[in-house]
């Protein structure tokens, strides 16, 4: 972990960005001056100053997704230096400031690298893949309405805890490029286990973790092989004993549905 200090001086940089075209273009590193930085100022705001360079001289600027700023969305997903979100752990892209690095230091930003995240321009990947397993998730069955009572639901704390932990994810992705699998473990055990910890999601929970693990495979995602730098990576720093987690339901889930007694039909009139 990079310490960061409070000094108040300025810095200068140099940014090295992967720069490409579109998905089927060539990409490659452009190294530009981020000069008289204020220590301050997140990775996002030095890449508005460069831009605003850019954008003077007549080129083209760094294409970069942000949305909140704030390490809420994970939209500003970024590998810095190597490391997803960059050096420091339980924080996003957003949240690393120029104070994190030394003057006259070069600091190079790539997007996430893995195959389900195929590049679009620069920075911005498409991470839609994550979307398509959420989606394979399906509902939730919750009474619709007035909100009920409190009490009308009773959940244990440890249960109640543990799924707000695994519901602090927020799909940002550092956990696929963490690992060298590319695999989307983490994430969809969060997604998993957050419904399962809860009554809520008790009707669909075998159809769930089945459709999810099918649809993170058919996608593409990779396996596990238990290095936790997916756990490591996480801007909420989720842990890796979700997946374990997940492994168990996924084998529930399995056994239900091999002795689960098949329909059949009959020919009318027989």
């Amino acid at each position: 972990m990079v310490a960061e200090t409070n000094s108040t001086k300025n810095i200068s940089v140099t940014l090295r960005v992967w720069r490409q075209a579109g998905p089927t273009q060539p990409g490659k590193f452009v190294d530009y001056p981020a000069k008289n930085m204020n220590p301050n100022m997140s990775l996002l705001e030095m890449l508005d100053v460069v831009n605003d360079e850019l954008t003077k001289q007549g080129q083209e600027p760094i294409a970069f997704a942000h949305d909140c700023r704030e390490g809420i969305c994970g939209t500003c997903s970024l590998v810095i230096n190597g490391k997803p979100h960059g050096p420091h752990r339980g924080v996003a892209s957003c949240q690393t400031y120029t104070r994190s690095f030394k003057d006259g230091e070069t600091i190079t930003i790539e997007p996430f690298r893995a195959h389900p995240f195929p590049v679009i321009k620069d920075l911005i990947t498409d991470r839609s893949a994550f979307d398509k397993i959420q989606q394979a998730g399906g509902f939730v069955s919750v009474r619709t309405g007035s909100p009920c009572d409190a009490n009308a639901l009773p959940i244990p704390k440890d249960s109640a805890d543990l799924a707000m932990d695994a519901a602090s994810c927020i799909g940002c992705g550092a956990c696929v490029a963490a690992c060298k699998n590319a695999s989307a473990m983490l994430f969809v055990a969060a997604k998993v286990s957050q419904f399962a910890l809860l009554p809520q999601g008790q009707p669909e929970r075998e159809r769930r973790v089945l459709s999810m693990v099918k649809t993170m495979d058919d996608l593409g995602f990779g396996n596990c092989t238990n290095q936790y730098e997916c756990s490591a990576a996480c801007p909420k720093t989720i842990s890796h004993d979700f997946i374990a987690r997940m492994n168990r339901e996924y084998l529930r889930a399995s056994v239900l549905e091999a002795f689960r007694p098949k329909s059949t039909s009959t020919a009318g009139g027989a």
